[in-house]
């Protein structure tokens, strides 16, 4: 891979390891969707950081992902950006509801892409999860006096997620179309930043994850009870979104495996969500132009235990890249070059998705390299520290 100086202000295509002869791994081989290529199959996942003003990205942006965008990852995606202003986690989330927010977007854009890296964004409601404070200001629920919307909460049903949280409205059917066209609007405002890899959250109990559970979907709508009517919206806001992203530029979408209200990541759970709910929708996505499965899980019930451990979320990806034949990414616990390889080498996934492992080492991706022994390009600025 070539990573280029910022001060050069343009894109460049992906290079190729030093020495390529020796280079037989498969995270450091490049992978082309659509056509975007990714130089190599590290992907920074995205993640909140709580530092937006009113929707608008600044220079806390730009300094975290440039960061990792000089030090070698494949792709990296913008965290969670909100549809609307009601649909933020957070009073800091980033947004894309209007049109001022696209040029702070483009700011950090165009710097990834300057680095040789593939700038990928995630667009999300947060649905009964909104208004909540940040983990460190402390996760409560932020009232309207301290800037926050406790009283606009919307879900698919009337549940809030505990006593923390909102007690949330329910959507009608024309609060749905509304909400779909926002979904729609953040996308185009989306390219119109230079974004090449879009996403779409359905996961962790936002507001499309709890139209798909029954453990939060009790509405008597078409919409609500069976399988095919809980899939139902997330579908018409998925296809909607991708009649309206470019058809040459690669479409994920991340859901949430499993709900765990049961014991096991393949325990059943008929009239909730589990992986062979989650295997069905699946198989909706791929036929909507879906390229990608982004596989984690929970995020939707109070008080879950789950078995967090190295890899521990693989095991959803391997089984919807089998049973679907779809391309997914890999999350969960990956700290270190050599599971990533063993993920590729073992097709458990096409993407080996990375977070908090990129904020205890922003150059990951470079000491990934080392440990695997494969050759790449430093920094330009960096070069003379690489032996």
């Amino acid at each position: 891979m070539v990573l280029f100086s910022a001060a050069e202000n343009k894109s460049f295509p992906a290079g190729t390891p030093l020495d390529a002869s020796k280079n037989d791994s498969l995270l450091f081989s490049p992978i082309t969707t659509r056509s975007v290529t990714a130089h190599n199959k590290i992907v920074v996942a995205p993640m909140c950081m709580y530092s937006a003003e009113n929707g608008y990205m600044n220079d806390f942006h730009l300094a975290h992902l440039g960061a990792l965008a000089l030090k070698g990852v494949g792709s990296i995606f913008i965290e969670a950006t909100a549809v609307e202003a009601r649909g933020r986690v957070s009073p800091h989330d980033v947004g894309l509801w209007e049109d001022g927010q696209i040029a702070a977007v483009k700011k950090v854009v165009e710097f990834i892409k300057a680095q040789g890296s593939v700038p990928g964004l995630q667009l999300n409601h947060a649905g009964r999860k909104a208004s909540m404070g940040s983990p460190f200001s402390g996760y409560r629920l932020i009232l309207e006096h301290e800037g926050g919307w406790s009283q606009d909460i919307v879900s698919s049903s009337e549940l809030p997620m505990n006593e923390r949280h909102a007690n949330p409205r329910a959507l009608t059917v024309d609060d749905m179309l509304l909400v779909k066209q926002k979904w729609v609007d953040a996308a185009l405002r989306a390219d119109k930043a230079g974004v090449e890899i879009l996403q779409i959250h359905s996961a962790h109990g936002y507001l499309l994850h709890s139209f798909l559970s029954g453990n939060v979907n009790n509405r008597t709508d078409q919409y609500g009870g069976s399988l095919e009517n809980r899939l139902r919206y997330p579908l018409e806001v998925i296809k909607a979104i991708r009649d309206a992203w470019p058809a040459e530029k690669p479409f994920w979408v991340r859901i949430s495996s499993s709900d765990f209200k049961n014991d096991g990541a393949f325990s059943k759970d008929d009239h909730g969500w589990d992986i062979y709910q989650s295997i069905e929708y699946a198989k909706e996505l791929k036929k909507l132009g879906v390229d990608v499965i982004d596989c984690s899980s929970g995020g939707i019930l109070p008080d879950v235990k789950y078995p967090v451990g190295p890899l521990w979320q693989v095991p959803f990806s391997e089984t919807i890249k089998k049973e679907v034949g779809i391309a997914t990414g890999a999350v969960g616990m990956i700290t270190k070059g050599s599971e990533g390889e063993s993920i590729l080498q073992e097709n458990k996934a096409d993407f080996v998705c990375v977070a908090r492992q990129f904020l205890r080492d922003s150059g990951f991706a470079l000491t990934a390299a080392r440990e695997l022994g494969v050759s790449v390009k430093w920094p330009n600025q960096f070069e003379r520290a690489r032996q």
